[in-house]
């Protein structure tokens, strides 16, 4: 797995290529929480490149997105999800908790 990050004025871009698994998601969840800690609240998800992600990659983001929405500091956003990850998100019940865009620039737009 690799996470690419870019700092924007409104919001941080986050893609990440490969595989989030269960050898990859503590990374995951690191690169999400430097950025809570560091005070960016606005995240953008890239998964574009992404190849498969585990429960622990969902529980990654789901943390996040709970350290983000808190107090209305800001929110978590996926781009470009994958149609099988897409389908792991119905089902875990997922699809509700996180707004999902067609492209990056809409993503970025929304904050």
């Amino acid at each position: 797995m690799e996470i690419t990050t870019q700092e924007f004025k409104h919001c941080d871009l986050f893609k990440v290529k490969g595989r989030v698994d269960s050898a990859t998601a503590p990374d995951f969840s690191s690169a999400l929480e430097k950025a809570n800690n560091d005070g960016h609240y606005k995240i953008v998800i890239d998964m574009s490149e992404l190849e498969y992600m585990s429960s622990a990659g969902f529980r990654a983001l789901l943390a996040s997105q709970r350290n983000c929405k808190h107090l209305g500091r800001g929110e978590l956003v996926l781009v470009s999800v994958p149609k099988r990850i897409q389908e792991a998100l119905e089902l875990a019940g997922f699809t509700e908790l996180f707004k999902t865009f067609d492209n990056t620039v809409a993503a970025v737009g929304s904050f």
